[in-house]
């Protein structure tokens, strides 16, 4: 049966089987969850972004896309890297955008699930500098968590007690029932 948290903290802390990672299409590190995994991480995850770099993905990972590599150091098996779409402020482009967005999260908890992941820890993916609504990112996320052939833990790691109301709020208005692990 799956199981939904919400905690605030910091992700690169989490005991669980795979940690999401809001990558940059570079895949080499940068600020924010994708600076902070890889600095915890240690050189190993940044080892594995390099050799997909050069291989598979010369491109970059594209937006909506996962990918998984070692955990280095984190208390997990697998780093799944994921790249979230920019807010596009509304307008015609907005609804592709989500779709992208839903596609991050679902990618991402499809791979853990195929990794054989029990348990998975999720940033709020675009909802940082990539400027996406909280509220909005919150309804995404969760919806689409609970739609997704899913390991029996997902964990929502949230940066902030605000931001976490916001999940709570969303999982509410959604009828999701999320545990408080904090």
């Amino acid at each position: 049966m799956l199981r939904i948290e919400l905690v605030t903290g910091d992700i690169t802390v989490q005991r669980v089987d795979a940690i999401v990672n809001a990558a940059y299409s570079s895949l080499l590190g940068g600020g924010g969850v994708d600076g902070a995994i890889h600095a915890a991480g240690g050189p190993e995850i940044l080892a594995e972004c390099r050799r997909l770099r050069a291989t598979a993905l010369p491109g970059g990972l594209p937006t909506g896309e996962a990918v998984a590599t070692t955990a280095g150091r984190l208390h997990a098996r697998w780093v799944i890297h994921t790249v979230g779409p920019v807010w596009p402020d509304e307008g015609a482009e907005a609804d592709a955008r989500r779709r992208l967005l839903a596609a991050a999260y679902r990618n991402s908890i499809g791979l853990a699930a195929s990794l054989g992941a029990a348990s998975v820890a999720l940033p709020a993916v675009s909802a940082g500098v990539y400027g996406w609504p909280a509220t909005d990112a919150a309804r995404v996320a969760l919806s689409t968590a609970a739609d997704a052939p899913a390991p029996g833990l997902i964990r929502f790691v949230l940066f902030s007690p605000a931001m976490r109301d916001v999940f709570a709020e969303a999982a509410a208005a959604l009828g999701i029932d999320e545990a408080a692990a904090d």
